[in-house]
């Protein structure tokens, strides 16, 4: 599928059946190049990135080297973004608008990572002043196997754009690089990461790799070294995952969540496949141990793309499919779903609970088309009825790879297209006929809010629970932090 692929190909067909051609994952700089080598930070134990730095060379993962292939880069080439505030005319060569954006940054990772997540920090909730810190943790999809790596990564110094004149926004720019520091710590993993999720109860990440293995790994002491928490070098042990699920066999998937519910604590995923499997797995009290479903749940006669645990219900959870249905489970009752509806035609690829308001589903499919389902209406499909989507947008042509409601704007979503863009929607907002002529005839959904630009082939993006209106992007080309001015 294409939310996948870590570059283009000239098969789609390939990239649905998740075949990955031996030239596709490439490194986002000739090795030979050394730039990335020469931008790290220190010659401590701590690997210190500073934009702007080239001369000093740094350690990492408890004092070992990291090679040139795996330091970060920094970004610092101008790219053409296309914003499109609310009222504003689409334009096809739309320029770069800073004043768009209250925060913009982006930056490389040694390779491309196809998923990410944001970690809880100890910095506090409704972080609304600048500069901003992010903690974040991503898998790798590299040319060869054994150069993957899970990346933990703390982005500080994160500021707000500047109010500047054109003639000194480069110098501006370069300062702003310069102030940024990036800090990370990598584990070695054997396999490219198709998708990778954060515990909300702890600093555990579970990540599905493309040998079908589902690693947890305990990433504390990485965070705990990068906050500063603990000075001492990260055991040997820890860079391991604390354990390895095999339950899927060699068969690969993408699907993957924790449960958020108070009582699951010591954790609780969910993992779906390519053969249409979804199996439960359990921590068990005093160890690192996992009790796995002895039977998965069947239902799906395609691969599983998403899972999503309901945000209240202990229970039960939602599965999107390329079979274009999104079924519901409740894992007490059976192995067979208690309902499901069809939501496209192609493949659902994406969805995202809404987290405030409990009967809403997002859902983003290969075709372009993504929407937001009552969960209320489903039943309806039991007796053959039909459902309709609350909402429903064609604004995007080609597949959505990534959907997220607002951690407390229950009308606000985040939207990742492979056509380039990431769109940011508000579903309360309504133009009238004056307001709507100023598209200059484009049909531009009142509801769309914002269009990023600049990240290449964009796979996920997620907002930053404790910053509002902070989101965090990852894509062939990079991450992007960034805070739009109108969200």
């Amino acid at each position: 599928m294409s939310k996948r692929a870590a570059e283009p190909t000239n098969s789609p067909s390939a990239l649905k059946n998740r075949e990955r051609p031996g030239d596709m994952a490439k490194p986002p700089l000739d090795p030979d190049m050394g730039e990335l080598e020469d931008i790290s930070g220190s010659d401590s134990e701590e690997e210190i990135l500073e934009a702007g730095d080239s001369d000093s060379e740094g350690e990492g993962d408890g004092g070992a080297p990291i090679d040139s292939e795996d330091r970060m880069d920094i970004d610092t080439e101008e790219k053409v973004r296309e914003s499109l505030p609310q009222g504003r005319q689409r334009r096809e060569n739309m320029e770069y608008d800073p004043s768009a954006y209250d925060m913009l940054h982006e930056f490389r990772m040694p390779w491309p990572c196809l998923s990410f997540d944001i970690m809880r920090d100890e910095l506090g909730d409704e972080r609304r002043s600048f500069p901003h810190t992010v903690y974040m943790v991503a898998g790798t999809q590299a040319a060869r196997e054994r150069d993957n790596k899970i990346i933990v990564t703390k982005v500080s110094q994160l500021s707000k754009m500047k109010a500047e004149d054109s003639e000194d926004e480069d110098d501006d720019s370069d300062d702003e690089e310069e102030d940024r520091l990036i800090e990370d710590r990598s584990l070695p993993c054997s396999s490219t990461t198709n998708r990778l999720r954060l515990s909300s109860h702890t600093h555990t990440a579970a990540s599905m790799a493309e040998n079908g293995s589902v690693y947890i790994w305990d990433l504390s002491p990485h965070y705990a070294s990068l906050s500063g928490t603990n000075s001492s070098t990260i055991p040997t042990a820890a860079n391991k995952p604390a354990s390895t699920l095999t339950m899927h066999g060699r068969v690969e998937g993408y699907a993957l969540d924790w449960s958020p519910h108070p009582k699951e604590l010591l954790g609780k995923i969910a993992t779906g496949d390519n053969d249409g499997r979804i199996f439960v797995s359990t921590r068990k009290e005093g160890g690192n141990s996992w009790a796995t479903s002895s039977q998965p749940l069947r239902g799906h006669t395609s691969s599983i793309e998403e899972i999503q645990w309901s945000p209240t219900e202990r229970h039960v959870l939602a599965s999107a499919s390329s079979d274009g249905t999104v079924k519901i489970w409740d894992t007490r009752a059976s192995t067979s779903h208690q309902l499901s509806v069809d939501v496209s035609s192609s493949d659902v690829n994406v969805a995202s609970w809404c987290r405030t308001v409990p009967h809403l589903l997002a859902t983003g499919a290969d075709d372009g088309v993504w929407g937001v389902w009552d969960l209320r209406t489903f039943g309806n499909a039991r007796n053959g009825g039909h459902v309709e989507a609350t909402a429903s947008f064609t604004h995007h042509k080609e597949p959505i790879t990534s959907v997220e409601f607002h951690p407390t704007e229950d009308s606000v979503v985040a939207v990742a297209c492979a056509d380039g863009a990431i769109t940011l929607w508000d579903l309360s907002v309504e133009l009238d006929d004056e307001e709507s002529r100023d598209t200059g005839g484009e049909n531009v959904p009142s509801q769309l809010m914002f269009d990023h630009r600049g990240l290449e082939d964009p796979k996920e993006v997620h907002w930053h629970r404790q910053a509002p209106g902070v989101l965090v992007a990852t894509g062939g080309g990079g991450i992007n932090v960034f805070k739009t001015f109108n969200i």
